[in-house]
C-alpha cells in the first residue's frame, strides 16, 4: 500500500498562491474539505448518539408540518463547517433545503443571517442540536485561529495546528484552522515523520534516526525535536528538512535562526499563546506550531429560529 502523500507538504505548494492571507481562498478550502463520505459517516455517528431509539418529544408533532428557519450568530466570529451542518439535516430528510448566505471562512457580525431552511418541522427539530454544535465548535476553532493568523499578518511566519484535537474531530478542525487562515501541519502519526526524543534514544543518535526515517520512508519528508542549540546542529549536519525547536526561548530561537542560515526550515513550538506570538515570529523562524489552536475552542454563539406553517 502506498503512503498518502502529507497533507502538510502538500500546502507548501498551494500557500504561495495565497500567502496574503493563507488558506482562505474557496479553492483551497475546496482542496481540504474531507470527502462527503467521510463527513456523513462522522455526522451520522453523531445523530445516533443524540436521537438513539427515536426523538421522542419530535414524535408529538405532526408528521406532514413544514417549517422555515433562519440561522443567525450573537457574536463576531469567522464561519467554518457548513458541509457538516448541511449533512446533519439531509441525513435525515433529503427533500429539506438550505439555502447559505456566508461562506466558510468569512467574518460574520452579530445579527447576521447564515443560512435559511425549509423541510418538515421534525426533521428540522431532531437535526438542530447536531448540526448547530458543528457549527458553533468549527466556527470556534476558525475564529480562533484568525486571530492568530491577524497577529502575524505580513511577517514571513506561518501559523500551524499540531494534534491536540477534540477527540473524534481531527479533520473538522483542521479544516476549521484553514478558515481562520493558519496552516495544518500533519493530520495523524500516518502521513508525516516527526521525530522526537525516545526515537532519537532508540536510534542511538540524530544522524541515526534521521537516516532511519529516510530509509523507511523514501520520499517522505523528515521533521526532527531539538532541545537544544547542539542537537540543532547535529540536525542540520544530518540534513534533516525540517527541525521543531521545542521551548525555546526568543533569545535561543534567533540563536537557531543563525545556525540553521536557511539550510533547514525551523519550526517553534512548546507553550505559544497569542500573547506571546509576534515575538516568537520576530525571532525569524519559519513556522510556529499552536496547540491553543484547537484544545482551547469556545463555540460561537449561534442561533436557529423557526417559522411554523401547514403545507
Amino acid at each position: 500500500m502506498n503512503n498518502p502523500e502529507p497533507r502538510f507538504y502538500r500546502l507548501l505548494a498551494l500557500e504561495r498562491t495565497c500567502m496574503s492571507h493563507p488558506l482562505t481562498e474557496p479553492v483551497m478550502l475546496a482542496e481540504l474539505l474531507p470527502e462527503a463520505a467521510l463527513i456523513n459517516a462522522h455526522v451520522r455517528a453523531a445523530l445516533n448518539e443524540d436521537i438513539g431509539s427515536g426523538d421522542v418529544t419530535a414524535s408529538l408533532l405532526p408528521a406532514h408540518q413544514y417549517a422555515r428557519a433562519e440561522v443567525i450568530t450573537r457574536e463576531p466570529a469567522v464561519l467554518s463547517g457548513r458541509a457538516w451542518f448541511d449533512a446533519a439535516f439531509r441525513l435525515l430528510d433529503d427533500e429539506l433545503t438550505i439555502e447559505w448566505q456566508a461562506a466558510d471562512g468569512e467574518q460574520i457580525e452579530p445579527g447576521q443571517l447564515l443560512c435559511r431552511l425549509h423541510g418538515r418541522l421534525r426533521s428540522l427539530l431532531t437535526a438542530e442540536r447536531t448540526a448547530l454544535n458543528y457549527l458553533q465548535v468549527l466556527s470556534g476553532t476558525a475564529t480562533r485561529a484568525h486571530r492568530y493568523a491577524e497577529a502575524v499578518r505580513g511577517l514571513p511566519v506561518r501559523i500551524l495546528d499540531t494534534r491536540k484535537t477534540l477527540p473524534g474531530l481531527r479533520r473538522e478542525q483542521k479544516y476549521a484552522v484553514a478558515c481562520g487562515g493558519c496552516h495544518n501541519h500533519r493530520m495523524g502519526l500516518f502521513d508525516a515523520i516527526l521525530i522526537k526524543e525516545n526515537h532519537i534514544l532508540a536510534a542511538g543518535s540524530i544522524a541515526a534516526a534521521i537516516q532511519a526515517a529516510r530509509d523507511l520512508r523514501v520520499g517522505m519528508a523528515v521533521e526532527i525535536e531539538v532541545e537544544s542549540l547542539d542537537e540543532l546542529r547535529q540536525a542540520v549536519a544530518a540534513g534533516a528538512e525540517r527541525v521543531l525547536l521545542d521551548n525555546f526561548t526568543p533569545d535561543l530561537l534567533r540563536q537557531a535562526v543563525a545556525i540553521a542560515a536557511g539550510r533547514t526550515r525551523l519550526e517553534a513550538s512548546g507553550g505559544i499563546t497569542l500573547e506571546h506570538l509576534q515575538t516568537i515570529a520576530a525571532t525569524g523562524v519559519d513556522d510556529i506550531s499552536v496547540g491553543d489552536l484547537t484544545k482551547g475552542v469556545e463555540a460561537v454563539d449561534l442561533s436557529m429560529r423557526l417559522s411554523v406553517r401547514g403545507e
